[in-house]
């Protein structure tokens, strides 16, 4: 494309936008709250995600060793589980710091411990968290057969219903933003297309004199981009406004709720939501002129 002719493009679309201002201004505003009400819902799916990650990477499994154990056999159940696939961390707690720990649990309740006649019962054992809680069951069965093991846990019961509740977290979340994106692109769509149709009686004359399509589309799709950028940005700087608001207020009140960082995470969004808007803005422009395209 000349460059001459893509300065017409230009031109043509802010005069259009210009000329058409009431009309612009509405696609705007539907461009910007149809973007922010998208973004809110993005917001909320990524911070879902997160809280299903972040309770994943709690998953572990307590393994107990049997007494009497060499300190020699003990390191190699340590060397085993560091050798195994998608390990992240191993902690060892030996029979004293199990019953310490168990002093200061009970420390309101001196009469269970004294039921102990001083004895230990507790055994030493390896705590794990893995890089993928998936391999939790199957570690599970694999430390089981050492023969060092007493047993295992990790609330299986539990822990794959933590695993259905974040899978449906995940696929639900992307059928919403699917879905909230399919919605904004129809609202958008019909709110250009009453700006195209105050100028159907110019796009006939157009084709009449025999101005291709590309030549009659490309105006459009250039005021659609216009429109989209313009509303993306104020849905960017709506939605920045309201999940610094959000940030601040959970941690006042609900500082142990895990939520995504403010940075980067707003740029990223913001970045994401202002391709969109461009791209619905354009898409919209293109499928609103398609009907008066056939002359």
């Amino acid at each position: 494309m000349k460059i001459r002719t893509m300065r017409y493009f230009v031109a043509e679309a802010c005069q259009s936008f210009w000329r058409n201002s009431f009309m612009s201004v509405a696609s705007i505003i539907t461009v910007a709250l149809s973007l922010f009400i998208l973004g809110i819902f993005m917001t909320i799916v990524a911070n879902l995600d997160h809280f299903a990650e972040n309770l994943e990477s709690q998953v572990e499994i307590s393994i107990y060793l049997k007494d009497g154990l060499t300190t020699d056999q003990v390191m190699s159940v340590g060397k085993r589980l560091k050798a195994l696939d998608d390990v992240n961390e191993i902690t060892f707690t030996n029979k004293d710091e199990a019953m310490a720990k168990l002093k200061d649990r009970m420390k309101d309740q001196p009469g269970i411990l004294s039921a102990l006649d001083g004895k230990n019962p507790l055994p030493s054992s390896y705590e794990v968290t893995f890089t993928r809680p998936e391999a939790v069951k199957r570690t599970a069965a694999i430390v089981a057969e050492y023969p060092e093991v007493e047993s295992t846990h990790y609330g299986q019961e539990i822990i794959e219903q933590l695993f259905q509740i974040t899978t449906v977290i995940r696929w639900g979340g992307i059928a919403l933003v699917v879905f909230l994106t399919l919605a904004t692109l129809f609202i958008i769509s019909n709110t250009i297309r009453l700006t195209v149709f105050a100028r159907r009686k110019e796009i006939g004359i157009m084709k009449y004199v025999g101005a291709t399509n590309w030549f009659i589309r490309w105006p459009f799709l250039l005021e659609g981009l216009i429109l989209g950028f313009i509303g993306g940005i104020i849905a960017d700087i709506a939605l920045f406004q309201f999940y610094e608001v959000v940030v601040e207020a959970i941690h006042r009140s609900l500082a142990f709720l895990p939520l995504v960082s403010m940075y980067p995470f707003i740029y990223h969004m913001s970045a994401l939501l202002l391709i969109i808007s461009m791209i619905i803005g354009a898409i919209g422009s293109t499928i609103s002129l398609k009907r008066y395209m056939k002359v």
